[in-house]
């Protein structure tokens, strides 16, 4: 199964995909990289390349599930929580364009997930995705990392699901 998994900016975009092989249960990096916006641009002008850019990572990966996160949203933060609502909008409308399957995962669901601790710090998801994903190094910069952390979260429970249909199927 081939994941991509999506962590939303305007500034850095992280994306990571990742295949998993259901028989070895070995994860691996097919590619993975930060999208980096300029930030000395209008929104739009991000939001369009933004999408562009996502879709053309969609069409040389060819996934076949999308995971993206959730937005966390503070009260002292909500003009940030909007602008990333449109990040994800843009990246939810490429995925869609190109009917993918979509998982959506919260933050704590992903940090719980790679590293066992909903809690974890940025630095904790690095050094647990590199040592999922048998990495020399942690991957740089974090946005990168929990893009792969979201790919690992969304192949791992797609697996399971997998397994409790097969259980009860």
């Amino acid at each position: 199964m081939r994941v991509l998994g999506i962590d939303p900016g305007l500034r850095i975009a992280g994306y990571g995909c990742i295949d998993l092989d259901s028989s070895s249960q070995r994860l691996t990096v097919v590619e993975a990289g930060a999208i980096r916006m300029r930030t000395d641009e209008s929104v739009p002008f991000r939001l369009l390349q933004l999408f562009d850019d996502i879709s053309e990572i969609i069409k040389d990966t060819s996934p076949e599930l999308f995971a993206v996160e959730t937005i966390f949203t503070h009260r002292r933060q909500v003009s940030t929580a909007t602008i990333m609502g449109h990040a994800r909008g843009v990246i939810l409308l490429a995925g869609q364009q190109a009917s993918l399957p979509l998982m959506e995962l919260t933050p704590t669901e992903i940090k719980k997930s790679v590293t066992g601790t909903g809690r974890a710090t940025k630095e904790q998801v690095q050094v647990s995705v590199a040592r999922l994903l048998h990495l020399k190094d942690p991957p740089e910069p974090t946005d990168v990392s929990d893009a792969l952390a979201i790919a690992v979260t969304a192949a791992m429970r797609s697996q399971m699901n997998a397994k409790i249909y097969r259980f009860h199927g």
